[in-house]
Formats: structure tokens, C-alpha cells, sequence
């Protein structure tokens, strides 16, 4: 069943480099919108387009270096598929590095 909040544009065998591919995951503005605005604390706050297609992008690359740095993990431990395994480990650095 596909995700509804994120729509897959290319699909990646698991065995290819994420950095090599021109695979694209673009997450819908309104998914975008209603996951902002859940976090404001009054009604009468708004957001902008601007403001939603920047953080549209900026959910495209964290999402897209952690799976490079996911992919890379894999790789350092010999493994031919990532795991949940290989995202929890390195999932504190990369919520430092943002």
C-alpha cells in the first residue's frame, strides 16, 4: 500500500547507491501545511506558501541523507539490505547535524 502523505516519483532497487540515482521524493503541500500548523499554538496563525515549499524541501533532505547515511551504515557492516537497525543508529547524529 503506498503512503499517502509522501509521493514516490522513482522506485530504488536496494542494491543501488541512494547519491548515484535521480530517484525524487516529494511530499505534498498540504501534508506539508497540516503537519506546520499542527504545532502553532494559536487559530489565527498562518503559513505561507513560501514557508510550506521551503519546508517541503528541507523534509526532502533530511529524508534523503538519512537514507544515504542509512545506506552507508548498511554498507560498513557488510549488509545487503537496510534495516530499522541501520536508521536507529545513525538517527542522534543526524538530529544533531539538523
Amino acid at each position: 500500500m503506498a503512503n499517502p502523505y509522501v509521493e514516490r516519483q522513482a522506485s530504488l532497487p536496494l542494491s543501488i547507491n541512494m547519491a548515484e540515482t535521480d530517484a525524487e521524493i516529494v511530499f505534498k503541500k498540504d501534508t506539508v501545511s497540516k503537519l506546520l500548523a499542527s504545532f502553532f499554538k494559536e487559530d489565527k496563525t498562518r503559513l505561507g506558501g513560501d514557508a510550506t515549499l521551503l519546508m517541503a524541501d528541507m523534509l526532502k533532505i533530511f529524508v534523503q541523507e538519512a537514507a544515504v547515511r542509512s545506506l552507508k551504515q548498511a554498507e560498513s557492516e557488510d549488509c545487503d539490505q537496510v534495516d530499522i537497525e541501520h536508521f536507529e543508529k545513525i538517527l542522534p547524529q543526524l538530529l544533531l547535524d539538523f
